[in-house]
């Protein structure tokens, strides 16, 4: 993920609102959503096992905003967060860690290759924010679902999300209002002989000023019936899917179903969910 740059001029009032923006706060009030996220992961882990997770492995954390809410749901919930980059790491040891007091010792950080992290065993292992897509090739993502198998403990998941549809493969912009900035979700390239995808994220604002390519993704969108062949070979009993529920404007209403059929869509987004 990368940064360009910040436009708009300062006024006399001072620096803008771009200027005074800090992008990782930005991400987390528009890009994720870790309270809906947990309930989910305790749902499917319940089920599977008749008791609550108490391990919670994070990988490509970020801001490691989900491990902070695990750790604070509960006094024997444990986390790990693991991610390549150091700045984000230190952001997060800042704003998400050091802010839960005697908690902190339940959060861990690791600065770490996610296949080949040496951490205690979790009950559920999430990759977020199809972060995963960073592995192009298909002998290095199913050499990281290996990884996460030997990292699960017995009746653990491995818990990921992946978007998809006839919209998800063209060059196209997407905007969102929030409450302070406008959100931009930016697919500038899609090559459909390698499934590879460039996208970014912008930021305006009110005062006209802008965050220009706050963050960069370079992936290969995975189907999830590649996932599906992956994860199986990767040792994983099945991989389950649940597939996001549309309102009658087509847009999603956070509710997820678990699906064996479905027909295309413009956009779709699931989790999906592999068994140990």
């Amino acid at each position: 993920m990368g940064q360009k740059g910040r436009t708009g001029k300062k006024g006399k009032k001072g620096p803008s609102q771009a200027e005074r923006a800090d992008r990782h706060v930005l991400y987390e009030q528009s890009v994720q959503a870790p309270e809906a996220d947990i309930e989910f992961f305790i749902e499917r882990y319940r089920e599977r096992n008749r008791r609550m997770p108490r391990v919670v492995r994070e990988d490509f954390c970020g801001t490691a905003r989900l491990c902070r809410l695990w750790v604070e749901g509960g006094p024997r919930r444990e986390a790990w967060g693991v991610d390549l980059d150091p700045d984000v790491l230190a952001w997060a040891e800042a704003h998400n860690r050091a802010p839960l007091g005697k908690a902190a010792g339940r959060m861990h950080l690791v600065q770490a290759d996610v296949r080949v992290v040496d951490v205690p065993p979790a009950d559920v292992v999430c990759a977020m924010n199809f972060s995963y897509c960073v592995f192009k090739e298909r002998s290095v993502l199913k050499a990281y679902f290996e990884r996460v198998r030997q990292g699960l403990n017995p009746g653990g998941l491995l818990v990921m999300e992946i978007y998809g549809g006839t919209e998800a493969i063209i060059a196209c912009e997407e905007t969102r209002e929030e409450e302070e900035f406008t959100y931009h979700w930016d697919q500038a390239a899609y090559n459909p002989l390698t499934a590879e995808t460039l996208c970014h994220i912008h930021y305006s604002f009110p005062d006209g000023s802008r965050i220009d390519e706050a963050f960069t993704y370079d992936w290969r969108l995975w189907s999830v019936s590649e996932l599906r062949d992956l994860l199986l070979e990767a040792g994983f009993e099945r991989m389950r899917v649940f597939w996001e529920q549309t309102d009658e404007d087509g847009d999603g209403t956070g509710e997820f179903l678990e699906t064996t059929e479905e027909e295309n869509q413009e956009t779709y987004l699931v989790y999906l969910v592999a068994e140990a």
